[in-house]
């Protein structure tokens, strides 16, 4: 006759105990593995936030940037030799754009999912810098984090506009009597040879510029104009710390 087995009482309640350690240890791991995907999903809707500000802020300053080399052609045509005009802006001092750069800030945040805080894009000054703010179109997301599916990112972001070169003032003309006066003995007032600003052939005369763009000498014909240093060459455009 074959013996009968008998199972330990004592085994078998130390594993009717543990079962239910088993299960909260797991759950524990699930639980945690569920918020660190939250975490991610939320540091991945701050940084896609983080773009957008940046793109925004630079599209800004960009926009602006091409709208003082558009202020500078504008002065070249005019004539205006005065260093100090020549100085504001170079700098952007007491310049207008057309158009509000901070337009450019909004579309190139709705590139990137996101909008332009209501008072978001905020200009400054010495430097020219614009401060954008936005806030992604899309949250969080659901997950075991309460309140994150209604979540939103918000991030900001500076880009500055800083000139590259520096004007250089024309030589004053020579004056022989050293009374301010030229050969004929009357003021000309730097004027050509008929002392009314025209060449020969009766045509306006402009002075050429003379620009210093990062230690190299730039002479701007205003009869060239087509041979303009891009904004690019004249501004950089970067995002501050």
């Amino acid at each position: 006759m074959t013996p009968r087995r008998f199972r330990h009482p004592r085994l078998a309640g130390d594993a009717g105990q543990a079962f239910p350690v088993y299960i909260t240890a797991v759950a524990g791991l699930l639980f945690l593995a569920l918020a660190l995907f939250a975490v991610g999903q939320a540091g991945a809707t701050r940084n896609g936030g983080q773009t957008a500000a940046d793109a925004a802020a630079l599209g800004a300053a960009e926009d602006f940037r091409a709208q003082l080399r558009k202020g500078l052609l504008d002065a070249i045509t005019d004539a205006i030799t005065d260093e100090q005009t020549w100085e504001d802006l170079l700098a952007g001092r007491g310049f207008h754009p057309l158009r509000d750069p901070c337009d450019q800030a909004q579309w190139f945040a709705g590139e990137n999912d996101a909008d332009v805080t209501d008072g978001g894009c905020v200009p400054g000054y010495l430097p020219i810098s614009f401060t954008v703010t936005v806030k992604t179109r899309k949250a969080v997301g659901k997950s075991v984090i309460p309140g994150t599916e209604t979540k939103h990112a918000t991030a900001r972001a500076k880009a500055v506009v800083e000139p590259r070169c520096t004007y250089e003032a024309p030589a004053p003309l020579p004056d022989p009597t050293g009374d301010g006066k030229g050969d004929d003995g009357k003021d000309n007032g730097g004027k050509g040879d008929g002392g009314d600003g025209k060449d020969e052939g009766g045509k306006d005369e402009k002075p050429v510029i003379d620009l210093v763009c990062e230690g190299k000498d730039i002479t701007i014909d205003p009869e060239h104009l087509d041979l303009f240093p891009d904004a690019k060459d004249l501004f950089s455009v970067h995002l501050a710390d």
